[in-house]
């Protein structure tokens, strides 16, 4: 009798697990579940994308010029679920580009696959499939039409296209791909910043400008034009004072050091990490970590109708250093008082608001920042400093929605240790693991020889 129940005990528990399995695999042809445990959810649609399309008030039309025969159109169609699975409102409908050559010359379309995106009355082009691409295209949607930037030229200003060091090529580049076109501005040849012009940059001359140019940022910014100025601490006698005096900020003298800067792994003084920010809508949210390799001190000295508002300021151990400093040993400075040396925390960023002059728009804006370096070639990709540019670039441009989108990138590419860490790590897969292996190994070898 236990016999039998022993076998139909078993035959019952069969049954359940057949039953179990049945129940799983009908469930998982009606339910679908995913999981992105990757920073960010890389994987998946990252948080910059959704961000974006959280901006598009509206449905979005997406037709693909794609060739019928081969997998593309499956291709196509697999990479915008992730999107419309957060916009549901953004359709795709495809297109053979052999029915209409004509009208596919006729739209420049010369590549199978091609994107072109409709968004309440303006459209982009996309020939590259890539997350990036797609949700850059889509921010310029969001920003409704290509702003226009002009830097300021001839006189050793950082150049926008510029692949040399000091110029700021690979910010603008990016920059581009966000909607923004750079577009030169030598007042040699002109003497006023053309009409229909969003933003002047005047990006750390090292030269006198001539009166004229100077005359001409200053009606610029008196007629309600939009100013990033980016100063150093050598540009302090470059005949700007009247293009201070319109913005109501002065240029301290001395370059800005901070000896707290050890802790992080900077030897030189007058390299300034910031990781907390003055509440601005720049910086509102922000949290990365920027470097600010050579910095002046800024101050406000009159009103002159702005409203201005701190958003970098160094840390209480910073002051500005007059004397020069040696490059071999950059820490052999101090504080001198007497000398009118003034100590921090000191602002080196401030953002400048007002209702604006001109009837064209409602408010006005300008950023000026005691350093251009942090958005140089060299030291665009440290830390949060291409974030930084970016929010400073789509505030002055009225872009406030885009000013918050979350960071590109995720953390988990980079691993964080100290050197402690490494040499803990390095000596547990040299030394303890191989003891461990040994150990176990000869524990083996003991109990079968005692069988």
């Amino acid at each position: 009798m236990r016999h039998l129940f022993r076998r139909l005990d078993g035959w019952l528990f069969a049954l359940l697990l057949l039953l179990a399995v049945g129940a799983l695999g009908y469930l998982s042809t009606r339910y679908a579940h995913e999981a992105d445990w990757t920073a960010n959810g890389r994987t998946s649609l990252s948080a910059e994308s959704r961000a974006v399309l959280a901006e598009l008030n509206g449905p979005v039309d997406i037709v693909s010029y794609a060739n019928p025969q081969g997998d593309l159109r499956q291709t196509v169609a697999g990479f915008l679920q992730r999107y419309q699975a957060v916009k549901p409102d953004l359709s795709l409908r495809f297109v053979d580009p052999q029915l209409d050559p004509a009208k596919m010359r006729e739209l420049g379309i010369t590549v199978d696959g091609a994107l072109i995106l409709h968004y309440k009355d303006h459209e982009q082009r996309l020939d590259e499939l890539s997350e990036r691409s797609l949700t850059n295209a889509l921010e310029r949607l969001v920003r409704g039409s290509d702003r226009i930037v002009a830097f300021v030229t001839g006189d050793g200003e950082r150049r926008a296209d510029g692949q040399a060091n000091a110029d700021l090529g690979t910010f603008m580049t990016q920059l581009e791909a966000r909607g923004m076109r750079a577009v030169p501005l030598n007042f040699a040849q002109v003497n006023a910043v053309p009409e229909h012009t969003d933003l002047v940059v005047l990006s750390s001359p090292t030269l006198a400008l001539a009166p004229g140019a100077v005359q001409a940022l200053v009606g610029y910014v008196q007629n309600g034009g939009n100013l990033l100025w980016l100063t150093e601490p050598a540009n302090d006698d470059l005949g700007l004072n009247p293009l201070a005096d319109a913005l109501g900020v002065h240029v301290l003298p001395g370059v800005l050091v901070d000896g707290s800067g050890t802790a992080l792994g900077l030897h030189d003084p007058r390299m300034i990490a910031l990781g907390d920010y003055p509440p601005q809508s720049i910086t509102r949210g922000f949290t990365l970590t920027t470097l600010f390799p050579q910095a002046s001190a800024l101050a406000q000295v009159a009103k002159a109708g702005w409203a201005v508002k701190p958003f970098l300021r160094s840390g209480a151990q910073s002051w500005t250093e007059f004397q020069p400093i040696d490059n071999d040993k950059p820490s052999d400075i101090r504080f001198d008082a007497n000398a009118g040396e003034l100590k921090g925390p000191l602002d080196f960023g401030f953002a400048l608001s007002r209702l604006a002059p001109s009837p064209d728009k409602s408010e006005q804006r300008a950023v000026v920042i005691g350093d251009g370096d942090f958005l140089s070639n060299t030291f665009l990709g440290n830390g949060g400093n291409r974030a930084l540019g970016e929010r400073v670039f789509d505030w002055l441009l009225g872009d406030d929605k885009l000013v918050e989108l979350p960071p590109r990138g995720a953390p988990d590419r980079l691993l964080e240790i100290s050197q402690t860490g490494l040499n803990l790590l390095s000596m547990g897969f040299l030394i303890a693991l191989p003891l461990l292996l040994l150990l176990v190994g000869g524990l083996i070898v003991w109990r079968r020889r005692r069988r």
